[in-house]
Order: C-alpha cells, then structure tokens, then sequence
C-alpha cells in the first residue's frame, strides 16, 4: 500500500523535472551519469542532439525504455524552444551562409555564388566526369575562403590523391602542407563504415574541437551498389541510403557545412531520346540532395555542368575546364 502511495509523488517529481528548462543532459529526465556519458561516447553530448534524435535513437544507444526516451527529447526540445519561426528569422539565419568557391566564375554563378553551407549538394557523371576533380578543388578552395577551415573527405573508391592537393594548392599560391594537415581523410571500406565515418564526424567537431566546413564523401553509392545486389534487396538498401542522407543532413544544417557528395550513374534502357543516364540511389538520394549538378563531358576536353535540381535558383548550364590548377572559365 505504501508502494503505491509513494509512485504518483515519483512521476510528479519527474513531471515537474522536466517542465524545468534543461541546461544540459544530465538536467534531463531519465539521464543519470551513466546514461550521460553513454550519449556522450557516441556523440549525444549536448541538447539539440537529443532534441533532433529519434525515440528508437536513444533506446539503442542509452538502453533506456521508450517512455523515457521521448521525455528526454521533450525535455531537449522545450528548452531550446523549437518550434515554427517567422520567414524573417529564418532569413536572419540564412545570413550565416556561405560559400564554397569551385574555382570557376561561371560555375559558381550557376550555383548562386558556390556550394552553400548547411546543405548537400551532390554532383554525378559517368566514369571521367570531373567529380573528383572537383572535390579535390574544392578541398583547397574552402580553405582559402574560410579561416581555419578543416576539411573531412570520406573516400570509398581509393580516389583521394594528395599530390593532386599540391598541384592545386601551389596554384592558388597556397601553403601546400597547411592544406593537407587540415583534410582529415578515411578510407571505407564497405556501406556500414561509411555510414560509422559520418557519424564521427561529429566527434572531430565536438571532441576535437575542429572547424569542419566541408564534408566529401566520394562516392556516395558505390559501395551501396555493390553490396545491394538484385531487385529483393532494393528495399533494404534504400531504407540503409536513407538513414546514411540524414546524417549527412543533420550535420549540414547543425553545424554549417557544406556535404559535397558525387554519384555514379546508370543506363535507362527505356529512354530513346536524349541521355539515358541516371543517377544512382533514386529518390531517397534526390529528395536529400539540395543541389543536384550532372556533369559530362563536352567539346574540345572540356566539362559541361548542368543544374538538375534546387530550391532557389534556375536550371541552366555552364562549360568549364579541368586544368592541373583547378577549374577554368573557357
């Protein structure tokens, strides 16, 4: 009888716990020094993480029950206030973009002045296209922009060269050492390390206390399209894709960095007319893809770029060349 008595003071004081603005995670309900330092280890350490994760999230990585799960991300989300802002806020927010320049004037113009911070712009060819190219620019490139800037490439073909950086670097008349201390690269070896390589990201940021503000994985699919092999797995490996695009966007929009992701293509037998080619992942890729670009090779060794899709800015096309220094306006 006691036992019963004393249960519905304990869910007051949980009530009332949680109606309290949190400061922290160990002020939220259900979180003790044990389940603190357990978010903490894999990345969970501060508010809006917990407010931005997802009920099953928690349970797996706390072991704690659902009920305590969603109060925590109550707690999370009340005390930092999420919820509906007017256009003219988000506008003021909107203001702390940047942009990554990709080294020719004429691509950046199509791109609304370069690839822009807090989003994922993905970028796909057939086999020659200049994706990689162009992340290795881009390497360089957000670093001359940007103070301190540190770059994270996520490499899943063995594409990474440093000594393409150097050319680069040296063209810009940049410190070629400086910029390769400051890219951070990982070989993946198959879609779950991947997928583990971006969510420690998160680490280098928080823990490491590093600038990250661009993030290349190259390519995005390759080794999705290889494991995933054959119709009965589509499923599955769309549902594994989709979760892999979250990370990625959640990193994008909470810490202001750019994702460049590159994707390969495929053939659509059923086109007739025009370029069969495809990018690859289908819907889950695109629909997470802010800005999609497909590139392909034109007229005289040059590169064609075309923006396929954006939220903002108008379809179009430029040309431009791959040069040992980088990009070139033809």
């Amino acid at each position: 009888m006691e036992q019963e008595l004393e249960q519905p003071e304990q869910e007051d004081e949980i009530i009332e716990s949680s109606e309290k603005k949190a400061q922290s995670i160990m002020d939220l309900p259900g979180v003790g020094a044990a389940t603190a330092e357990k978010l903490q280890s894999v990345g969970y350490g501060d508010l809006m993480a917990i407010a931005v994760a997802t009920p099953g999230e928690l349970i797996e990585i706390a072991g704690v029950n659902e009920s305590t799960a969603k109060r925590m991300i109550a707690a999370s989300r009340s005390a930092l206030d999420m919820g509906f802002e007017s256009g003219e806020d988000f506008l003021k927010r909107r203001q702390k973009i940047n942009r990554i320049s990709t080294g020719s004037a004429s691509f950046d113009k199509l791109l609304g002045g370069g690839l822009e911070t807090g989003s994922i712009t993905e970028m796909y060819s057939a086999y020659g296209g200049g994706k990689t190219q162009i992340a290795h620019t881009l390497a360089v490139n957000v670093q001359k922009d940007m103070d301190d800037a540190v770059v994270v490439f996520i490499d899943t073909e063995s594409t990474f060269r440093p000594e393409r950086i150097i050319q680069i670097a040296q063209g810009a008349g940049l410190d070629s050492n400086k910029i390769l201390k400051n890219i951070k690269v990982a070989r993946a070896y198959n879609s779950d390390h991947q997928m583990l390589l971006a969510e420690k990201v998160e680490d280098l940021i928080k823990k490491q206390g590093l600038n990250v503000k661009l993030l290349i994985v190259d390519s995005l699919t390759a080794h999705f399209r290889a494991e995933f092999i054959g119709r009965g797995t589509l499923a599955d490996r769309q549902q594994k894709l989709n979760k892999h695009m979250h990370v990625l966007a959640k990193l994008a929009d909470m810490h202001n960095l750019t994702v460049y992701v590159t994707n390969q293509v495929m053939a659509k037998p059923d086109i007739f007319f025009g370029d069969p080619t495809e990018a690859i992942g289908g819907h889950i890729v695109a629909h997470n893809s802010q800005t999609r670009v497909y590139l392909r090779r034109g007229k005289k060794g040059c590169r064609v770029a075309k923006l396929v899709d954006s939220p903002s800015l108008p379809d179009g096309e430029v040309s431009f060349y791959l040069t040992e220094t980088g990009l070139k306006d033809i």
